[in-house]
C-alpha cells in the first residue's frame, strides 16, 4: 500500500515543512488540500501551475529528493449547495482540481457528494437522516435530480483529464453509504466517480469499513485512515447524532468536549490488527491504493498526532505484508 498524510492539520506551516513531518513518521505521500472548506495553502501557484509548465515544474521540484510524493489533491466542500456563492465556488474548486491533477501527474481527486437544499431557491441545505415521512422523499427526488446532473456532468470533464473523483462517504452529504454509491453510480452511468473509503464516519454510523470495501471493490478509489472511539455512556443516552455542544465553526478540530463520539487518533478506536484487516481489504481492490492519515484528535497535538498514528498504519501495513509473503 501506500501511506501518506493529508495535509490540512498542517496547513499552519510551509509545505516543505509538511513535507519533512511526513517523511520523519515512515511515511511516503502528501493529499494536498486544493479548495473546498479549507483554501489550497501549500498550492500557492495554482493559478499559475494550471497555465505554466515552468510554474508546475517548479512546484513539483519541491518534492524533489525529499522520498514523499504527491498522494491526491482534496476539494472537500459542498459543491451542491444552494447558495451559489458557496456551492458555485465549491463546485468550481473541484474543476479545477481536476485539472490540476492532470497537470501533476496526478489521477485521484477526493471531494464530497454534496448536499443541496430542500427545494429550488432555498438557502441552506437539507439533510434528511430518516425519510419516514412523504415531504422527505419529495426532498430527496429533488435532491438526487440535482446531484445526478451535476456529477454526471463532472463524471464526464474528469474522464476527460484522466482522473477518478473519490467521494468521502460524509453524513449530510446525498451519498454517505453503500447503497448511494449504487444509487449516484445508476443514475449517472459514472465510470470516473466513485469512493474514497474514509473509516472514521462508517464506524460511528454502525457501519463495518471492511465490509464495505469488499462490497464496492472497484468502485473504491483512495482511502482514509481515521479512526472513532464511541462513548459509550453518553451514547446509549443520545444516540450518534446528538448535535449538543456544537457552536460555532466545526471543521478543523472543533468539537462538542460531552460528544457521543469523537475522531482519535488511529489505535485509540481500533488496534493494529483491525487496521491490517482493513488494509488487507483495501489491498484485494488495488494494491498500489493510497491510504492517508487523517488527524482530527483533540487530544493531541498535530505532529503527535501524525505519529501516533503512522505508528499504527506502519505497523498494520508491515503485518500485512507479512501475511501476504508466508508460504502457504
Amino acid at each position: 500500500m501506500r501511506l501518506g498524510l493529508y495535509d490540512a492539520i498542517l496547513r499552519d506551516r510551509p509545505l516543505e515543512e509538511a513535507i519533512d513531518v511526513v517523511a520523519a513518521n515512515g511515511l511516503t505521500g502528501i493529499e494536498l488540500n486544493t479548495g473546498g472548506f479549507l483554501p489550497a495553502v501549500h498550492v500557492p501557484t495554482m493559478d499559475d501551475v494550471l497555465v505554466s509548465d515552468t510554474a508546475r515544474d517548479d512546484f513539483l521540484g519541491i518534492f524533489e529528493g525529499t522520498g514523499v510524493g504527491i498522494a491526491g489533491l482534496n476539494t472537500n466542500g459542498n459543491p451542491l449547495h444552494p447558495n451559489p456563492e458557496v456551492g458555485d465556488r465549491h463546485a468550481g474548486d473541484v474543476r479545477r482540481s481536476i485539472q490540476l491533477a492532470e497537470r501533476l501527474g496526478q489521477h485521484r481527486v477526493v471531494t464530497m457528494s454534496g448536499l443541496p437544499g430542500s427545494e429550488p431557491g432555498t438557502r441552506y441545505p437539507t439533510w434528511v437522516v430518516n425519510a419516514w415521512h412523504p415531504e422527505s422523499r419529495e426532498v430527496l427526488d429533488h435532491q438526487w435530480s440535482v446531484a445526478a446532473t451535476f456529477w454526471r456532468e463532472t463524471d464526464r470533464f474528469a474522464r476527460d483529464h484522466d482522473v477518478k473523483v473519490a467521494l468521502e462517504l460524509h453524513p449530510q452529504n446525498v451519498v454517505f453509504n453503500s447503497a448511494d454509491v449504487h444509487k449516484l453510480i445508476d443514475l449517472t452511468g459514472a465510470t470516473n466517480v466513485g469512493v474514497e473509503l474514509d473509516a472514521s464516519h462508517l464506524f460511528w454510523q454502525q457501519m463495518d469499513p471492511v465490509a464495505v470495501v469488499r462490497h464496492l471493490g472497484e468502485l473504491v478509489f483512495h482511502a482514509a485512515a481515521k479512526d472513532v472511539r464511541v462513548n459509550r455512556s453518553r451514547a446509549e443516552l443520545n444516540g450518534v447524532l446528538d448535535n449538543n455542544g456544537f457552536f460555532g465553526e466545526v471543521w478543523g478540530n472543533g468539537w462538542p468536549k460531552q460528544a457521543s463520539w469523537d475522531f482519535v487518533a488511529l489505535g485509540k478506536g481500533h488496534d493494529v490488527a483491525y487496521w491490517t484487516e482493513f488494509l488487507r481489504a483495501l489491498h484485494e481492490v488495488d494494491p498500489e491504493m493510497m491510504v492517508n492519515i487523517e488527524h482530527e484528535d483533540n487530544e493531541l497535538g498535530s505532529e503527535e498526532g501524525v505519529s501516533v498514528a503512522a505508528k499504527v498504519l506502519v505497523a498494520a501495513d508491515r503485518a500485512l505484508q507479512e501475511s501476504l509473503t508466508e508460504p502457504v
